[in-house]
Order: structure tokens, then C-alpha cells, then sequence
């Protein structure tokens, strides 16, 4: 019979593409999530039976242990980047990370790999990398040869970086950002889906995953820019500046009870200030033998519906090309 994984948060950006590999390689996969009839797309990524959506709340031990009995290996990539409410920062960060590295070595569970982030510190300035810091130490506290990767801004088709800021381009000729000298090491999602089926077989450690390219976050934005044929003027807002923004949403999102959400809070302005790349003498994706993907390969195939000709911008480019007779 062949092996079960449970990747808690499997439905998520990251997780779908774990949760696709692993039923690859032949894994039998139960997908973790608290809304199992939102998650019904994943189970084509094997054959019938192979993948499941099952119901999951990572606050709740009965229900972390259930969706994990009989696991060969646990995954798990639940996230978040609210830090009121019940699912905030320290309740799925670093407690839900504890409870299922704690339950999982209770149970015997041979592999786990945890999806944390780079900037993870207990003694971080901003509470997610107090969160993400806090549910690492955990999690190695209770399962000592856990696999921890500690990606960079993770890019894809569905991710909310590149996706969000080329919507942004159609509001008009400027484009604000935060801490534009900030620099990133964008990484691919499917790297990091290799990296943790690595983990699941057999490779240990930390490992902080960035791509070939490393570029200011106001860099990242022109590249973004020529991909979708657009001329924008990329305005570096200062941090005050951004830090005074920021605690005006958050306000505005406590006074109406989180309907009304800003673009930024407070705390992503804190953890803008610090750079998100690969630290120098640590593990990396060519630890795991996987060649990085660069941005420029993968950009184009998914922003194209952003240039203002859409899915016509190539043919429009090319008929330009043309000589009349």
C-alpha cells in the first residue's frame, strides 16, 4: 500500500502544489483545511481516492490528531498574515505549528516538514517573524528532525505578490510601495513544493529558499511592469510615512469588526524594513538538488492578462512586425 501523507493547509497557494507532487511520486494524500467543499479541485491531482479533502481546525488537538492518524509523513502549510481574530498569528503560527509537530511525534509520524518563512525570529521586530520564530522553535522542541523551509516572497499563478501589484497598475500612473529599497529573493511555488516532498523523503534541517534572482522590492516592480507592457512610476512611500498608513487600516479593520481590511498593516510595514533573501552559510534549494527557477520563465505565463492588449498582446506585437506588400 502505498504511503499517506496529511499536508494541513494543502488547498492553500503553496499547498496545492505540494499536495500535486506528492501524488506524483504515488503518496496517498489527505488534504487538511477548514473548509473541505472549497478544496473539492485537488482531488484530480491523483487518481479516484487517491486525494482527499478532509474537515480540519489546527486550533483544535482532537481535530489535528484525526485528520493525522495512520500518516507516514505530515506537511504542514497553514499560514497567516491576520493577527486579530481566532486564527491569528501566535493561534496558527506558532500554536496550530506546535500542536501538530507535538501530535505528531505522540503518534509516530516519521517525517514532518513545516512551511515557515525567512525572517522567522522569536525576537523579530514585526509579530509575524515573532510567530513564525516562535512556531519553529516549537515544532524542534517536539520533533527534532523536522525539515523547516524558509522561503522568500513565493511567486506563481495564484500568488497574491506579483498578481496584486499588476491589478494595482489599472488604478492609474503611480505605484506606491513600502520599503522599495528592500530587497527579495522571489522563489518559485513548485521549487518549494520539491523542497518539501524532498523533506518528506528524507532530507533534515533548515533550508531558506530563494530563486536565482535577488532584486529591491521597487526593482521587482519594474520587472513586473515590462511584463505586463506597462509604464508606471514606481514612488517609494517612506516607512513613516507607511508605518502612519498602516496603523490607520488597522484601526479601520478593528472599528469595523475586520470587514473593512487596508491594503497594508502596521506589521507588514515592520517586516518590509528587513531584507528577504537567503542568508549567507545556510541550507538552500541546491542542498535538495533542485535548480531554482527564474522569474523571467515563469512571469510571462501568467501576467499576460494584465498588458493592456490582454491575451492579444503578442499578436498585436508581432503584426507590428509585419511589412505591408
Amino acid at each position: 500500500m502505498s504511503k499517506l501523507a496529511t499536508v494541513y493547509g494543502g488547498s492553500g497557494f503553496v499547498g496545492r502544489y505540494i499536495v500535486r507532487r506528492l501524488a506524483k511520486e504515488g503518496w496517498r494524500v489527505r488534504v487538511a483545511v477548514r473548509r473541505p467543499n472549497e478544496a473539492l479541485f485537488v482531488k484530480p491531482y491523483g487518481v479516484v481516492g487517491q486525494v482527499e479533502p478532509v474537515f480540519c481546525n489546527v486550533r483544535d488537538d482532537a481535530s489535528v490528531r484525526h485528520v493525522m492518524e495512520g500518516a507516514d509523513a505530515v506537511i504542514n502549510c497553514v499560514g497567516t498574515f491576520d493577527k486579530g481574530g481566532k486564527n491569528n498569528f501566535d493561534a496558527v503560527q506558532h500554536d496550530g505549528a506546535e500542536r501538530i509537530a507535538r501530535i505528531a511525534t505522540e503518534l509516530g509520524v516519521a517525517r514532518m516538514v513545516h512551511l515557515s518563512a525567512i525572517g522567522a525570529d522569536a525576537e523579530g521586530e514585526s509579530l509575524y517573524a515573532q510567530s513564525k520564530g516562535l512556531g519553529e522553535h516549537g515544532i524542534l522542541q517536539h520533533f527534532p528532525e523536522a525539515t523547516i523551509l524558509r522561503p522568500s516572497v513565493v511567486f506563481g499563478p495564484e500568488d497574491d505578490f506579483f498578481n496584486r501589484f499588476a491589478a494595482m497598475t489599472r488604478l492609474g500612473p503611480i505605484l506606491p510601495v513600502i520599503g522599495g529599497h528592500t530587497k527579495f529573493q522571489p522563489v518559485y511555488v513548485d521549487d518549494v513544493a520539491k523542497a518539501a516532498v524532498a523533506g518528506v523523503n528524507g532530507a533534515t534541517g533548515i533550508y531558506e529558499l530563494g530563486g536565482p534572482d535577488v532584486d529591491s522590492f521597487k526593482g521587482l516592480m519594474q520587472r513586473m511592469l515590462d511584463v505586463i507592457q506597462r509604464r508606471r512610476l514606481v514612488l517609494n512611500v517612506p516607512f513613516f510615512v507607511g508605518a502612519i498608513m498602516g496603523t490607520s487600516f488597522d484601526i479601520l479593520s478593528a472599528v469595523t469588526g475586520g470587514l473593512i481590511k487596508g491594503p497594508v498593516t502596521r506589521d507588514q510595514v515592520l517586516s518590509l524594513g528587513q531584507d528577504n533573501i537567503v542568508s549567507d552559510g545556510t541550507k538552500t534549494l541546491a542542498d535538495l538538488g533542485i535548480q531554482p527557477t527564474a522569474m523571467a520563465a515563469v512571469l510571462p505565463s501568467y501576467l499576460w492578462r494584465f498588458r493592456p492588449s490582454g491575451q492579444y498582446a503578442e499578436i498585436k506585437n508581432s503584426a507590428k512586425n509585419l511589412r505591408a506588400d
